[in-house]
């Protein structure tokens, strides 16, 4: 057994240890995965959040709440990398590679600070965005979220405590501001809720109720033609039967 002089660097070994024995294809799978796949995963994920919200919603509010917070979602994510880019600057955590020899490095080219995982950082807001929208996808996009750290430390391109540092920064930027983004949201996807272009975005329901209401105009004036129809045929007859009436009283 190890004595866990640093566990940041066990781990780091431990974890990336697995890349030094997996064939090569599971090595780019996990190459491919941990850099693009899961990132896109969570897109599709917000896709798919956002198609319940607009067909399941109860009423407008709930949908345009749900709305506002999809579309706070990838912002909450863009925000968070930006803070990171002070933090990483302040640390100044070289890339574990640079200190630690043996170690199993999957992608090259990786040569700014280690401190926090850009990855790490960006999954675990977008997760975290879902989540606070719909429960089960945004438990699977945490999910993911860590299995991108993780790939990070596989990879041999991030420390344990890098990805920790990014999913801590992700979930704090995502929840802590989002009172604050609701707020100023809201407002503006209510207005886009409002317009008849646009509305189905938000609410399905509001579109169908519109579509409903340009198809009213249409039936009252079929109707209101057929009555018009019918009332000028009575007429018609009723003047027949009244001019035979007064042939017969002539007679």
């Amino acid at each position: 057994m190890a004595v866990w002089d640093d566990p940041d660097v066990d781990l780091l070994y431990e974890i990336n240890g697995l890349a030094e024995s997996a064939p090569t294809w599971a090595d780019r799978t996990m190459e491919y995965v941990g850099e693009y796949g899961i990132v896109i995963a969570l897109v599709l994920l917000g896709f798919c959040a956002w198609w319940r919200v607009t067909r399941r919603a109860a009423s407008g509010e709930e949908a345009v709440a749900g709305f506002a917070g999809l579309v706070w979602t990838p912002l909450a994510a863009a925000l968070a990398l930006l803070l990171n880019i002070p933090i990483r600057n302040f640390v100044e955590r070289p890339r574990p590679f640079v200190d630690h020899k043996g170690l199993e490095v999957l992608i090259r080219g990786k040569d700014d600070y280690s401190f926090v995982s850009d990855h790490a950082t960006l999954a675990m807001a977008l997760a975290v965005g879902i989540f606070m929208v719909h429960r089960r996808y945004g438990l699977v996009g945490i999910l993911l979220a860590v299995a991108a750290g993780l790939s990070r430390v596989y990879m041999g391109v991030h420390y344990p405590t890098d990805v920790i540092g990014g999913l801590a920064l992700g979930t704090a930027v995502a929840l802590l501001l989002a009172p604050a983004a609701m707020w100023l949201l809201t407002p503006v996807v209510r207005a886009v809720a409002d317009t008849s272009g646009l509305g189905g975005l938000v609410w399905a329901s509001s579109a169908r109720s519109a579509a409903g209401a340009g198809h009213a105009p249409e039936s009252r004036r079929a109707a209101e033609g057929a009555e018009g129809r019918d009332s000028s045929g009575a007429g018609r007859q009723q003047g027949r039967r009244s001019q035979r009436d007064d042939r017969d009283l002539a007679a």
